[in-house]
């Protein structure tokens, strides 16, 4: 960036800092991202997922877009509505999702593998009927495959849509390795490239549908309140950007309006602007303290 971008992007980058620390306060997980010097964590600086997860904007659109997709199956939705408190604390269940995946991305071997050990002791508890007496449980493999990809997804086509290009022999690259973390949590025949990843959907949409359930949910995630500047516009973008990034069948399985679809191309569109801002505001995020763990500067994530 040079000198008279900087000067002229640091005083809307201030507001963006703000209300990311905000909504995600730091040092809350416990997780040190600085220690030991030179553990790469379970990716490591030449990965695809370190420089895709880079991408603030593309990951918070994204994961709403994965959450978006993970309330038509109704056995990942049921394990979510009997056994979470989302309807009183949606936001701290968000900010927990996200501490999880940055964590897993980011943090050193030691971190990360205590994690998704203490992950997979809570899946145990997770489990009961649905209303029409089909049983499940959180650590169902094909559930967590379920839940992996429609998050890797989303974050995938976050970072594209709003944030750099990924060319394609990147996505599959991105696919093969993200797959580490689903497959250590029990997930099982995870697919590993785009074209994988399109044949799954294929195969999961009859089971898939739109429900009362699923309608709950939604409406609690459309009237979170996030303890930020600005709280509803934030809610309206980030939701707005979530949902134009889900596929086609999925917009229509989830009855998205005419009116709705056109407020989430103009939040893309928004988003997408605003996108280097996030880079701007946050020079000392997690990807940033990862890369100098390891002892490499932060424009290495820059290039494929």
């Amino acid at each position: 960036m040079s000198s008279l971008l900087h000067r002229l992007t640091a005083p809307a980058a201030v507001p963006i800092r703000r209300w990311v620390l905000g909504a995600f306060p730091r040092d809350q997980s416990g997780i040190d991202y600085d220690h030991p010097q030179g553990d790469p964590g379970w990716f490591g600086p030449d990965s695809a997922t370190w420089r895709v997860h880079a991408e603030l904007p593309g990951m918070l659109a994204g994961g709403l877009c994965g959450l978006m997709l993970q309330t038509l199956h109704p056995l990942a939705l049921a394990g979510v509505y009997d056994h979470s408190n989302f309807r009183d604390d949606l936001v701290g269940r968000l900010r927990r999702t996200t501490s999880f995946v940055t964590c897993t991305s980011y943090g050193p071997a030691g971190e990360v593998e205590a994690l998704v050990a203490k992950v997979k002791r809570i899946h145990t508890q997770v489990r009961g009927f649905t209303e029409d007496g089909q049983p499940y449980s959180a650590d169902d493999p094909a559930l967590l495959t379920w839940v992996h990809v429609t998050e890797a997804y989303g974050f995938l086509q976050g970072c594209r849509r709003y944030c750099r290009e990924v060319p394609e022999a990147v996505a599959d690259r991105y696919y093969d390795e993200h797959r580490r973390v689903a497959e250590a949590l029990g997930a099982t025949n995870v697919p590993a490239s785009e074209a994988a990843v399109a044949a799954y959907f294929d195969q999961q949409r009859p089971v898939l549908r739109f429900d009362a359930r699923s309608r709950e949910v939604l409406e609690v995630l459309s009237s979170i309140k996030l303890p930020v500047p600005m709280a509803g516009i934030s809610r309206e973008l980030f939701l707005g950007a979530g949902a134009a990034l889900l596929p086609e069948w999925a917009t229509s399985m989830l009855e998205r309006t005419p009116l709705q679809r056109t407020q989430a191309r103009a939040s893309a569109r928004l988003l997408q602007g605003m996108a280097p801002l996030f880079r701007r505001a946050l020079p000392d995020g997690v990807a940033p303290r990862a890369c100098a763990r390891v002892g490499v500067p932060i424009s290495t994530l820059a290039h494929w």
